[in-house]
């Protein structure tokens, strides 16, 4: 069921690694410049991931220059929390997160609870599938919230 649709949205996962930069991606290439979004994580441990760059690419999304980003680094970037109208957390770490640094502003927060594909698959093309499905779930969540794309995006 499709929501108003936001003019600022951050994508929240664990690590800004696979999750959030994808759903950043998508939203960016489906919705263009409809509204500022961002993505973050609770941790910036690790570098953006092969295989999530591999499976944005094959839907038109380049995420190879993506800087992985912590909440903490937010505000050293010049985005405050309080500055976006919605919060999608797709990890519940990250959501824990978002709830706990919002409690004092006034936005929404948003669960979507999108698969971890990290740990899954033995073989170069089993990995794929997990993150292709992962990559899936965060395009049906975002077309079911946010509408039909309004830019060069088309449903996969």
């Amino acid at each position: 069921m499709a929501g108003r649709f936001p003019s600022s949205v951050l994508f929240c996962c664990d690590h800004n690694a696979v999750r959030s930069p994808m759903a950043e991606g998508l939203m960016k290439k489906f919705y263009g410049q409809r509204a500022y979004v961002q993505s973050a994580g609770v941790k910036n441990d690790l570098d953006v991931d092969g295989f999530a760059v591999a499976v944005s690419r094959e839907l038109g999304v380049e995420l190879d220059r993506h800087r992985v980003r912590s909440f903490d680094e937010m505000k050293d970037w010049g985005d405050d929390l309080s500055g976006f109208d919605l919060v999608v957390a797709l990890s519940p770490a990250s959501q824990r997160q978002a709830l706990e640094l919002t409690r004092f502003f006034h936005l929404d927060v948003e669960y979507w609870p999108i698969l971890d594909p990290t740990g899954i698959g033995e073989t170069r093309e089993a990995k794929l599938a997990a993150y292709r499905q992962t990559r899936d779930q965060i395009v049906a969540r975002m077309l079911e919230r946010f509408g039909p794309p309004t830019t060069g995006g088309e449903n996969p």
